[in-house]
């Protein structure tokens, strides 16, 4: 089952806006909770760029596997503070190779984390997300149970 959460943080090294980890199945995105939401927005969209330049996602669109070396659509994700997006919330438009993360200019930095993680898990909910990790496909659907 995938897992990917949002949190906003006091602990990032000095300099550093946002943090993305990844283990099997699970990828956490830490920011900054004291700096300004547009500053955090411009590094997020650095940092989930070389993250999905060095990890193994991929997007199921109608039969294709869209993964980052897809020819004329890599696979990307892009946040965007826009007056557009509902208030006080945040909306994901998806289209093949491109998530837009289209967030409310009314955020604060640590409002932001909150509303992405319904966000995110109803994105991944529609089961076209998947993660090769160490070989083996993670994807949305719930994990086997083990027999003692």
């Amino acid at each position: 089952m995938l897992d990917v959460a949002y949190i906003a943080v006091e602990d990032l090294p000095p300099g550093r806006l946002a943090q993305i980890d990844e283990d099997r199945g699970r990828v956490r995105v830490r920011v900054d909770r004291r700096a300004p939401l547009p500053d955090v927005i411009r590094q997020l969209n650095v940092e989930v760029d070389q993250f999905l330049a060095t990890s193994h996602w991929f997007q199921l669109w109608a039969d294709e596997i869209v993964s980052r070396e897809t020819p004329g659509c890599p696979l990307r994700v892009v946040y965007r503070i826009d007056p557009r997006a509902p208030e006080g919330d945040v909306a994901m438009g998806e289209r093949k190779g491109l998530i837009t993360i289209y967030v409310s200019p009314a955020f604060n930095t640590e409002q932001f984390a909150a509303a992405m993680n319904p966000a995110t898990e109803e994105q991944l909910a529609g089961g076209r997300w998947f993660q090769m990790y160490a070989g083996e496909i993670i994807d949305n659907s719930p994990e086997p149970m083990s027999k003692v």
